[in-house]
This record gives structure tokens, sequence and C-alpha cells, in this order.
């Protein structure tokens, strides 16, 4: 088993990005021979989902509770070496979406898309099918904007899903709400692994420009990001994540 970091009460999985992929691979093929009565739920965590955590006990618990929680950002990563606790690497869902598009590709793997604006599915199932012919998207389902789906919306979002007999749910309705989302119906939904991917889906359509590759590695992603979107990335990167700081300082010498 890979460890865990305590970050602000989040445990978060210290693992690198081939050794993820090759569990991901694993659970797809054990499903396979053995259907499972849950679903495997694979969360994202950048600083803001910890500091959702940290406020909403109820999805700290989900993201306790699931069997993998990956570094995504910066501050993260930094937090856990400043605990002295190091995470190796640092794997964003827009790293992670191609690289498990590509492991799809290469071991005839199936994959649902769920969420994301109008369209947006369509154009990333129409990208992926193109340049990964192996990797075949059994369906695409946009659910209305809501702050809490009805049942009767749960409901068509479990059918589409479980009708596919997709290996792989990519669910990119923003977080913590993904992954509230895959935890509320993971004992329902029929697929091995459920991965909250965040705005992956945009920027992989090739709608979204991600950042250039110098400021990944700066860790000026955020930057970039706010730029590009200042009403909707503001509060996000100006007013909470300031916070995360003192918290993380509060954290290592309350020990």
């Amino acid at each position: 088993m890979h460890p865990k970091v305590n970050i602000l009460g989040t445990h978060i999985n210290s693992i690198h990005n081939q050794d993820l992929l090759d569990a991901f691979a694993n659970v797809i093929l054990d499903w396979r021979s053995r259907p499972k009565q849950y679903t495997t739920q694979v969360c994202i965590t950048p600083t803001n989902s910890i500091l959702a955590a940290r406020k909403q006990p109820h999805v700290q618990a989900i993201y306790n509770a699931a069997e993998w929680v990956i570094c995504d950002g910066v501050p993260v990563k930094w937090a856990a070496g400043f605990l002295g606790t190091p995470i190796v690497e640092r794997i964003t869902g827009l790293d992670l979406l191609p690289d498990l598009i590509q492991l799809a590709h290469e071991k005839n793997f199936t994959v649902f898309l769920l969420g994301a604006s109008p369209g947006v599915g369509e154009q990333l199932k129409n990208k992926i099918e193109s340049l990964y012919p192996n990797c075949k998207v059994t369906g695409v389902y946009v659910p209305p904007f809501m702050s809490v789906f009805t049942q009767e919306e749960n409901q068509k979002m479990l059918e589409a899903v479980n009708q596919s007999n997709a290996d792989i749910l990519l669910v990119s309705l923003t977080a913590p709400k993904q992954d509230i989302w895959i935890a509320e119906h993971k004992h329902l939904l029929k697929v091995p692994l459920s991965i909250g991917i965040g705005g992956a889906f945009e920027v992989m359509a090739g709608l979204v420009p991600r950042a250039p590759k110098w400021m990944h590695g700066a860790g000026l992603e955020w930057l970039y990001r706010l730029i590009q979107e200042p009403k909707r990335m503001y509060r996000r990167y100006l007013i909470e994540a300031p916070l995360f700081i003192p918290l993380i300082l509060r954290q290592k010498f309350s020990k």
C-alpha cells in the first residue's frame, strides 16, 4: 500500500503517476474477472477541495473513505513536505486525463463521460476516438445545472452510466460536487473505476487552453487560469487559497 499524508485532516496518497495507472488497470481487470459490489473512487484534491473538506466534515469523510485521493496542486505538495511527510508526485486532473485515455487505448478499456457543459463531452468523445481508436467512449451524459440533483436526475445519470458497461467513469462536475456524487452512488454504480476529473474535459477537447509548460513547473498554472477566467477563479485563488498557509502553519506547530 502507498502511504497517505494528512493535510488538514484529509489523507492524500503519496504515489507516482505510473504506479497509479498500473493500480487502475489492475482494478479494471480484477472487476472483469469478478465484479465488485461498489466502484473504486478516485478524488483529485487541489487546495480548495482540502479547504472545503475542512469546513464540511461529510466531505472530509468522503475523501478519507475514497480508495485514492490524489495531490493536485503545488501548495498541497509543498505543505506535505513542510509537515515532514513529503508526497512523491503532484498529479493534476489535466495530466491524468490524457494518461488515462492512453491507458484505455493500450488496454482496450471503455470510458463514460459525465458532466461538463453541453457539447463538451461530445467534442471530447470525437477527439478521443480519432486519436485513440482502441479507447471507446460508450456514453456521454450532461446533466442540467443544479446545485443539488433531483432524485429523478440522479436516476437518469445512473442508468446512463450503468447501461454503458464502461470500465472508467470520468465525472466533471467540479470538486467537491463530483466527489460527493460518486460517493453517494458508490454502491449503485456498475463501473470498476470512478474518477472526479474536474475541468480537464474542456482542456483535452481543445476548448480551453492550458498554461505553458514552464508555468506548470514554476507552480504558476493557477495564475494562468485566473487570468483566463477571472470571474470563476478569483474566489478560489484570491480568497480561499491564502487561508491555506496559516492553517498549515497551525497544523505544523500544534504538534
